[in-house]
């Protein structure tokens, strides 16, 4: 008898062995176990510092007209292989939040096979300091070449009903403010989070998108996301509000399908950041890690830019896009706008163009965006039109090579705008030609738009085909040594590690918001934890009139900010494209206030996170590259609070003069939003500040060396 048992417990320990892998961080505080359950199912978990992050989760991938489809890519696997390493480099971004970037993981690869069908896959993760990526990899094989994606069945089971800091999940848009629930409460909420309609309806009434950020009742801060979002389509996750499961759910195509894949390929990252500590999270870097190293030999030309623009007198309703109102519907090269009525609200006129260029050459601004310079505004939104714009065809009223030749002059550069309303294959279409144009006249960088329903019909925003042209427009732009700025695209996943000319992305509620009934205070206070997760974001700042009928009558809208707020914004949503969104005049009402945003940086070599909670407050402090000068940035929500903070950042031994730009005493976003003060006072790194952020607050301060 003692026998028999003593077999079966080898038997037992013996297929644990086989059949579980231990991973462990470089620091220890992280481990994960990658197992396969009974009927052959992968699965893995993860735990930081003994807590649990995510239970024993699911993997594997459902494939479209599979004979096997209850089998499919889900189960019946059996080990073939395992393989551990170990990687450990430093890199240098062309620019970011810090000049070098450390890139430290253990990994493990372990290869699958399903004998029934002897197909394999991959499945690697890595273990960072800061968290867990993992992908899936489909090498060359007989059995899985060609293959479609019906659904990606990878789990995130979490161990209780977490606070989450989540926007509906949406195949079109990430133009949402965010609501703060617990998991259990989506369901409930989400039809009034969920403020526009889709072409269809949503997929889940707990579908959620990532970053999804998530916090414990015992403290533990988690972030949901991917990596390397390349030829395959976005990931949402759908909640299991029972068993407090999320469930990747990709976006479909026109068809239906998520993904159409060729052997060898591979999925991207999925990740998990997790810490005890906040601002451990904004600091991360492991998505930018878990992305290829640059693909640009010579980057010399990828340069941060601070810049104005003809952009937000229409945005706000007080100018027009439109060159006239005349014209029901436009045909490019039939249309003779020389012989149209001008509407005398369009913006991007010669005239008005040259006092921005006059403005951005004053204040030291490096570029001056302009939209609405294009022939096609007329009918251009919403009418499903294939051929819309051409991209290098303008206005009567605007000069393109006279306005090159004027912003030169001044040492201005002019920023190109490119607003596909969806058409993709037009854009593509005209591209070469449009980034030649570009390149003819002066332009170094591109923003990009893709407002509205896609073409070809019945395509998303974030499926496989989509996010394939986005990454086309980048890679095509890198060309011709452009930089691209896009907006209304996928979501960033760190991709600008590989291709750092893509300097920005909107792809979130951005300042432009504020002028269409405003965001939610706390707004700029979550942004940082979830969207900047993947990247940089063009969030457009500096906002001084909040009354946005004090611009336009007719616009009754508020920013939900205030002015001190509006600067800090410089410093806590990280961006090497800065705007100084707000109109000159309003610029020169404050100028005392304009000063910090001209003599903030837009590239770092170091960055420290003082305080953090995500939908509360934010405060950083920031080394601009090549001096020994800081910037400090504090973002406040809807309950006023005092910052507290030292300067043990600063250099030892070295005196520095800060200037504080902070609430005013009677301040508030919505009935004081312009009451401010600045004070200047003398600093070192043994210094302490104590700080009043008020209601939808915040407080900016340059640190500037003292001269001997």
């Amino acid at each position: 008898m003692k026998n028999i048992l003593f077999a079966a417990l080898f038997f037992i320990i013996g297929f644990q062995i086989t059949n579980s892998q231990q991973l462990k961080s470089p620091n220890g505080n992280f481990s994960m176990e990658f197992a396969l359950q009974n009927d052959g199912t992968p699965t893995y978990n993860l735990i930081y510092k003994g807590k649990t992050v995510v239970k024993p989760s699911k993997l594997g991938i459902e494939l479209k007209e599979d004979k096997n489809i209850k089998k499919s890519l889900l189960n019946d696997f059996t080990i073939l292989d395992k393989k551990t390493s170990s990687f450990d480099e430093t890199w240098q971004p062309v620019w970011g939040e810090v000049s070098s970037i450390r890139n430290q993981y253990n990994e493990l690869a372990v290869t699958l096979i399903q004998k029934e069908t002897d197909r394999q896959i991959v499945i690697r993760f890595r273990l960072f300091n800061d968290g867990l990526g993992f992908r899936y990899e489909f090498p060359v094989q007989k059995n899985l070449t060609y293959f479609v994606i019906k659904e990606e069945r990878t789990q995130f089971a979490m161990t209780g009903d977490h606070t989450a800091f989540w926007m509906p999940g949406d195949y079109d848009t990430q133009e949402y403010d965010y609501t703060t629930s617990k998991l259990s409460e989506i369901r409930e909420l989400f039809v009034k989070a969920k403020n526009r309609n889709l072409s269809q309806p949503p997929f889940s009434v707990t579908g959620v998108q990532t970053s999804l950020m998530l916090k414990t009742e015992d403290g533990l801060y988690i972030n949901l996301h991917e990596a390397a979002l390349i030829n395959y389509s976005c990931m949402h996750l759908n909640l299991d509000d029972k068993n407090m499961v999320f469930e990747s759910w990709l976006t479909p195509d026109a068809n239906g399908d998520k993904g159409y894949m060729q052997a060898p390929a591979n999925s991207p990252w999925r990740t998990i950041i997790a810490s005890d500590d906040a601002r451990e999270i904004l600091a991360s870097k492991m998505t930018l890690n878990l992305n290829e190293p640059c693909k640009i030999e010579d980057t010399s030309w990828i340069k941060p830019i601070k810049y104005v623009g003809v952009w937000w007198e229409m945005i706000t309703g007080k100018s027009s896009w439109r060159y006239t109102d005349e014209l029901p519907s436009v045909q490019l090269g039939i249309t003779d706008y020389s012989k149209v009525k001008p509407n005398g609200k369009h913006a991007a006129n010669n005239e008005n163009v040259k006092k921005y260029i006059d403005f951005a050459a004053t204040n030291g601004f490096d570029a001056v965006l302009v939209e609405g310079w294009n022939e096609g505004w007329e009918d251009w939104l919403g009418r499903s039109k294939d051929y819309v714009f051409d991209f290098v065809t303008p206005y009567p009223d605007f000069d393109v090579k006279g306005i090159h030749e004027y912003a030169k002059s001044k040492g201005i550069k002019m920023m190109m705008h490119h607003e596909t309303s969806g058409s993709v294959r037009n854009y593509e279409r005209h591209m070469d030609k449009a980034y030649q144009f570009m390149k003819d006249n002066g332009y170094d960088a591109v923003k990009s738009g893709y407002v509205g329903s896609i073409l070809p019909r019945g395509e998303n925003h974030y499926n496989q085909w989509i996010v394939n042209h986005y990454q086309y427009a980048v890679e095509k732009a890198a060309e011709y040594k452009i930089m691209v700025n896009a907006h209304e695209a996928v979501r960033p996943t760190g991709i600008c590690r590989t291709y750092p000319n893509l300097i920005g992305n909107e792809s979130a509620r951005g300042g432009e918001c504020e002028a269409f009934g405003g965001s939610k205070p706390n707004h700029v206070t979550i942004i940082p934890f979830t969207r900047l997760i993947g990247g940089p974001m063009d969030y457009t700042p500096g906002i001084f009139e909040m009354d946005i009928s004090k611009i336009n009558p007719r616009n009754k809208s508020h920013a939900n900010c205030t002015l001190s707020n509006q600067l800090a914004l410089y410093v806590t949503i990280y961006s090497p494209l800065q705007m100084a969104a707000d109109l000159p005049e309003n610029y020169n009402r404050f100028s005392d206030a304009f000063q910090f945003i001209k003599d903030v940086a837009v590239d770092w070599s170091e960055s420290n996170y003082l305080e953090a909670e995500p939908g509360q407050y934010i405060t950083v402090a920031r080394k601009a590259k090549g001096t020994n000068n800081w910037f400090v940035g504090n973002v406040n929500g809807i309950e006023p609070r005092t910052s507290n903070i030292n300067f043990s950042f600063l250099e030892k031994g070295k005196k520095y003069t800060a200037t504080i730009y902070a609430d005013g005493k009677e301040a508030n976003y919505k009935t004081n939003p312009q009451a401010y003060t600045i004070r200047k006072i003398a600093v070192t790194n043994k210094s302490k500040l104590s700080q009043l952020s008020a209601s939808g607050g915040g407080y900016a301060i340059s640190i500037l060396e003292d001269k001997k």
